[in-house]
């Protein structure tokens, strides 16, 4: 079952990279009070992920943060190093919070697993975004496979 509008995230431990190294990061304080955006890609380094989702975040992450988002939030089922490295080639800095959800545990309990073993890939993340306000699902944009149209950054600003 896919989470949906009124739903609570669940709570599970994610990654992140620190200053001293890899940290966890639990969903329950990354939402906590807070109205995030959150968006998630399939793969690091991957075409459409790397030319276009990633940096309408960066590029648009003043005028989203001006709409009254307090934090933006990238997942992946990458490791925390991976998007650590990721987001540095992308000078995301400040901008958007690279999380890695190595195990895909938050990505199988939202419902937005891939099975993209047939390229080698393995478990991987549908490309959805949504505004999380302390918790809880305001906005849910779930794109079809292959396709990148609702999940950009333009298109949350245009609903906010």
């Amino acid at each position: 079952m896919t989470i949906g509008l009124g739903d609570r995230i669940p709570s599970v431990t994610l990654k992140v990279m620190g200053s001293e190294g890899i940290e966890d990061v639990d969903t329950d304080s990354l939402f906590k009070g807070k109205r995030v955006a959150l968006f998630a890609v399939p793969g690091a380094f991957t075409p459409t992920c790397s030319a276009q989702h990633l940096p309408g975040f960066v590029d648009n992450a003043a005028a989203l943060k001006a709409k009254g988002v307090d934090e933006i939030v990238c997942l992946s089922v990458n490791d925390a190093f991976v998007m650590d490295a990721w987001g540095k080639a992308h000078n995301t800095g400040d901008k958007v919070k690279m999380v890695a959800d190595g195990n895909a545990q938050l990505t199988q309990a939202l419902g937005f697993e891939l099975d993209a073993s047939g390229a080698g890939l393995g478990t991987r993340s549908r490309r959805y975004s949504m505004i999380v306000e302390n918790g809880q699902v305001k906005v849910l944009n779930a794109e079809a496979a292959g396709a990148f149209e609702v999940s950009s950054a333009e298109h949350m600003l245009s609903q906010l």
